[in-house]
């Protein structure tokens, strides 16, 4: 197995992301640096800091330039970054020593890369932002379809009371509603343009540094940071941590399917054979949703530590980026890309669902007896002949209405005994989100926008 399943011809197809791979390989990468270096050097002739010809130059031969990242291998492995080999090998092409001396003009290399990786996590983002508005979508869905349909609401792994499907699915979406909402500040705190020079105070470039910066953002449509954010990393760190906790989300949803399955309340379409037991059909797609999860927090755990970024810029710490990050971002949008496709195939069981709400045993209403004859007898009275009854029914087989009815004969429990009237809030909150998920569409296209 390669050391990335995310890049295995065996196991890229489950784990791997088609869309977002290709931001993250080194053509990409090395794309986006040289787009970075043409903008800025059209910035910097804007102010009259080096020549137009040389922009115009620059700008153009980076749009079309390709270098091949195998070139510069060899001094990554020397200097530990990629940017002096790229300028070097940029310069070569172009052939023009007059225009082509201007490239690179008083920035640094984290200066290019950074603002390189935002040019790409930009696109990505979008990119998830849109599949999990699609998911939640989906969910507003099933949220409707099933808003009263009945099953059993478990806690600390066993049947509790009733509720309805359509509650379930609002309990999986109103979390990711809100989640997703939370992308906005996190672009905002995240997607910066970088240029400020080799210790961060654009020394180089006099005193229109500052204005040099503006305008490269502007032309790039990112956010001016005002200064530099060499060690600053705590935009890093809050994008970590909004990515595990959408993949926590995903995962949430994934492991409810995975019981449903296993109580055979519900079935998935598709594939999930086993290699000797015929019979079966695995649950792949909770699982592997599962492990992007649980490898994704591992991952955002170490971007947690970001901001430990030692004086005005730490290679070792900026490295640690470099290992983590993209696969961070491609591991959460394939989960959120599963977890969609996991609710497009959920197969529902009716007989089974019902089973799972009642054995036939009733004391799936214990609470909701309890409760009713509160109302009639002292409530601890209530609950200890409750309880009482629930150890006789466990005790006999028999059924609780029945045990019920004949211990208060002038009660009529046959309504009380009956899913539909033990819902509770079930049916409204799972309305409630299906019609907040319907209404999420402008900020869909708002999310579209930053493209």
């Amino acid at each position: 197995m390669p050391a990335s399943p995310l890049d295995s011809v065996l196991y890229g197809k489950l784990f791997g992301d088609s869309d977002l791979a290709p931001l993250f390989t080194d053509s990409a990468a090395l794309r986006a640096m040289l787009v970075v270096e043409g903008a800025l050097a059209k910035a910097q002739a804007t102010l009259g800091m080096i020549p137009k010809e040389a922009a115009e130059a620059i700008h153009r031969d980076g749009m079309e330039v390709v270098i091949d990242p195998a070139l510069l291998a060899q001094g990554v492995a020397d200097n530990g970054i990629p940017v002096p080999g790229m300028v070097a090998e940029f310069r070569r092409i172009m052939a023009q020593e007059e225009h082509a001396q201007w490239v690179h003009f008083g920035a640094t290399t984290q200066d290019i890369i950074d603002t390189s990786l935002m040019l790409r996590l930009r696109r990505a983002l979008s990119i998830i932002a849109a599949r999990g508005a699609g998911l939640v979508a989906d969910l507003g869905i099933l949220a409707q379809t099933h808003a009263e349909t009945p099953m059993a609401a478990r806690t600390w792994g066993v049947a509790a009371t009733p509720t309805s499907l359509g509650a379930v699915a609002a309990g999986w979406g109103t979390p990711l509603l809100r989640h997703l909402a939370r992308l906005e500040q996190v672009r905002d705190d995240v997607l910066w343009v970088s240029l400020s020079g080799a210790a961060g105070t654009n020394a180089a470039m006099g005193p229109d540094g500052s204005e040099v910066r503006a305008l490269l953002a502007k032309s790039l449509n990112l956010k001016d940071p005002g200064g530099t954010w060499h060690s600053a990393r705590d935009g890093i760190a809050g994008l970590a941590n909004w990515l595990a906790t959408l993949g926590a989300l995903c995962a949430k949803l994934a492991q409810d399917v995975n019981a449903m399955v296993r109580t055979g309340e519900a079935r998935l379409a598709g594939g999930g054979s086993s290699s000797t037991m015929p019979q079966k059909q695995n649950p792949v797609l909770p699982a592997a949703i599962t492990a992007l999860c649980r490898s994704s927090s591992a991952l955002a755990a170490a971007l947690q530590a970001s901001p430990v970024h030692a004086d005005q810029r730490d290679g070792g710490a900026w490295m640690t980026e470099w290992l983590t990050l993209p696969q961070l971002v491609q591991s959460i949008g394939r989960a959120v890309s599963l977890s969609q496709t996991l609710v497009q195939r959920l197969e529902l069981v009716p007989d089974a669902m019902a089973h799972a709400l009642d054995d036939g045993s009733g004391l799936i209403y214990a609470e909701a007896l309890s409760f009713h004859m509160a109302r009639h007898i002292p409530r601890p009275q209530a609950q200890a002949a409750v309880k009482e009854l629930c150890l006789e029914v466990r005790a006999t087989g028999g059924n609780l209405q029945i045990a019920a009815q004949r211990r208060w004969p002038e009660q009529d429990f046959k309504q009380l005994f009956t899913p539909a009237e033990q819902l509770g809030d079930a049916p409204a909150e799972a309305l409630a989100f299906a019609a907040a998920a319907r209404a999420q569409a402008p900020k869909e296209a708002q999310d579209k926008a930053h493209d």
